[in-house]
């Protein structure tokens, strides 16, 4: 289609509406003149017509009311597991893990340095932090760790803290628990 056909397409369709409202009859005396001389057509029309008197059917929709509201959530991954020793590795020179205490940190630690999660025990998740500390953080007694097994999700507070008491923890399998209480764990003199 050429150009002048995209221009003139909307004015041919709002052509029926200009008259809409009027009697052929009233102006029939105007579609004469308008057959006798085509270059003459700005001077045949009444001067009862008003350049705007063509939009007088089209009207605009009622605007509603539109409330945008912000939402973010943070998923916590759970942490990757370490490559497997080989199998047939001696089990008597292994040695024994380090053993770790709890200790208090308060209530509340940065959700941005959260690296990683792994459950632990039957209530319980271990957090691991950016700064290589390890953070043992205690559920509800309803809640198991198991739930958490793929990481969890947690909407962002307006602090960007994770506290105890406070925030709930939504796991991906659908599990809402609320934390009791988190503590540091460190390595124990042996």
């Amino acid at each position: 289609m050429s150009i002048s056909a995209f221009v003139l397409a909307p004015l041919m369709v709002l052509m029926p509406m200009a008259g809409a409202g009027e009697k052929p009859e009233q102006h029939a005396g105007v579609l004469a003149k308008a057959n006798s001389a085509p270059a003459d057509i700005a001077r045949v029309a009444p001067e009862s017509w008003s350049r705007f008197d063509l939009f007088y059917g089209v009207r605009p929709r009622a605007a509603n009311q539109v409330r945008m509201e912000r939402r973010v959530t943070i998923r916590i991954s759970p942490r990757p597991s370490p490559v497997r020793p080989s199998m047939l590795m001696a089990l008597p020179n292994r040695e024994i893990g380090p053993r770790f205490v709890e200790r208090k940190i308060g209530k509340c630690l940065s959700v941005s340095s959260i690296a990683g999660v792994q459950p632990r025990g039957q209530s319980r998740l271990l957090l691991f932090m950016e700064d290589q500390r390890m953070i043992s953080a205690e559920l509800d007694k309803t809640c198991t760790s198991r739930d958490f097994y793929s990481g969890f999700y947690l909407s962002r507070s307006d602090d960007g803290m994770l506290c105890a008491g406070r925030d709930t923890l939504l796991s991906r399998s659908g599990a809402n628990c609320k934390l009791t209480r988190i503590r540091q764990l460190i390595e124990a003199d042996s």
